[in-house]
Formats: structure tokens, C-alpha cells, sequence
């Protein structure tokens, strides 16, 4: 069967628009463009080119139709190494986050965050395993997320004593000075901070009675450093 010129020039120009079109990314190797595919590609273009110069129209046709279907898994090719290659790029800059957290004892400054990205970590491998790319990069991401504010800086102290005010000026309580953020920031501690000074109660047993001038001790509860006496001057963040 003999196709129209025109046709033909139609396939085989879409079909070359397609083979090179794959080729213009240029963060994409010379070994990912040049692909198996890309270069069977290129093989059934010249083919159909030559056909078409012979007068078999029939044969160009097909050979241009081979061409353009190994463009396209080209294409599917190149799109999957270059998210295989971001891909591993996030789970290695996960990796070193997370090495730079246990190299200053994360695990113990910073439990919840060092075991969030410990388990988002293996996440990211297991997905990259199971070539779930953007999975594995979500996951690799949370690694980051996690250790975001971890650093080797030493926390400020927070304060490891307090004087007890007047309860007309400042609402001093065993509630209240729980509840403030240089202390627990939970009002609910209360109790943790009423049974650690009990011995300095006028009376141990009831622990609304204390009074102006006690000096509390306020002991550490969850791996906060704490050291000396409350000061009013100073800003104090709680240590997560």
C-alpha cells in the first residue's frame, strides 16, 4: 500500500519529535539519555527514513511506529532513573542527618525527635526497596523534619530552684508554678513538684500551705538540665 508523502513526512517528523524530545533534560547523564530504548529508537527512524527514500512505504510506516513506541518507553525510562536519582538523594541526606544526631547523643537530648526520624528513616529504605519513589522521599523528608532543630549546642539551663512569692501579687501555688514554662509548663505536675518539697511544707500534708520565701526545688523530669535559682530577668525555654 502506498501512503501520501505528506503523511509519511507527518509520522516520521512527529516520530523524530519524540525521539530527541526525551534528550533535552540537562541534568539527565549521557548514560540515561543514550538509553537502550532511545538508541532503538533512533534505529527505527533511520529504517523508516531508508524506506521511505526505496519506495516502501509499508515498511516505513512500520518502522516509524516501532520508533515512536521505544520513544516512549525511553521517556518512561528516563522519568524513573531521575526519580530513583532524587530519590536517593533525600534517603542519603537523611542518612548523614541522622548519623549527625547520634553523633551528639540525640537518643538521650532529644528522645521523641531521634526515634521519629529512626522510624522514618527505615520507612524511606524499605519504600526505596519497593521502588515506591515518592514514598520513600515523603519519608526521607520526615527524617529531616524531625531533626530539624536538633543541633550540638548545649540547652540553657532552666532554673533548678524558685522562691515562692506573695499569692496577692503573683498567684503563687503548687498548680501554677507547674504550669509555667521555665518549671513544667503543666499545670498538672503539680503534684511531682508538691511531693519533691513536702519535707519543707509547714505542713507536709496539706499542700495548699505554701508560703512566701520557701525556696522549692524544682527537680528535673525529663532530662532538662537544671541549675541554680530561678531568675525573673532571664527567658528560659523548656527543653523538649
Amino acid at each position: 500500500m502506498k501512503y501520501s508523502p505528506i503523511i509519511l513526512a507527518i509520522l516520521l517528523t512527529g516520530n523524530l519529535m519524540i525521539v530527541t524530545a526525551q534528550g533535552t533534560e540537562t541534568n539527565v547523564s549521557w548514560a540515561i539519555r543514550n538509553n537502550n530504548y532511545y538508541m532503538e529508537s533512533l534505529r527505527h527512524a533511520n529504517l523508516a527514513r531508508l524506506a521511505y527514500a526505496e519506495g516502501d512505504y509499508d515498511s516505513s510506516i512500520r518502522y516509524s511506529a516501532e520508533a515512536i513506541r521505544y520513544a516512549g518507553l525511553s521517556d518512561a525510562y528516563v522519568k524513573m532513573r531521575l526519580k530513583m536519582a532524587e530519590t536517593d538523594r533525600a534517603i542519603y541526606a537523611a542518612g548523614r542527618r541522622l548519623e549527625f544526631a547520634a553523633s551528639i547523643n540525640a537518643a538521650s537530648k532529644y528522645p521523641e525527635e531521634y526515634v521519629e526520624a529512626q522510624a522514618a528513616y527505615a520507612e524511606a529504605r524499605s519504600f526505596r526497596a519497593a521502588e515506591r519513589w515518592d514514598d520513600a522521599i515523603d519519608a526521607a523528608n520526615r527524617v529531616l523534619a524531625a531533626l530539624a532543630y536538633v543541633d550540638g549546642k548545649l540547652p540553657e539551663p532552666l532554673p533548678a530552684q524558685y522562691t515562692v512569692r506573695t499569692w496577692s501579687t503573683f498567684k503563687d501555688c503548687f498548680w501554677n508554678i507547674a504550669g509555667r514554662p521555665w518549671a513544667y509548663n503543666d499545670p498538672y505536675m503539680w503534684k511531682f513538684l508538691y511531693e519533691a518539697n513536702k519535707t519543707k511544707m509547714p505542713d507536709a500534708n496539706n499542700p495548699d500551705l505554701i508560703e512566701p520565701g520557701m525556696v522549692l526545688d524544682i527537680p528535673s523530669i525529663r532530662g532538662e538540665v537544671r541549675q541554680g535559682m530561678w531568675d525573673p530577668g532571664n527567658t528560659y525555654l523548656l527543653h523538649q
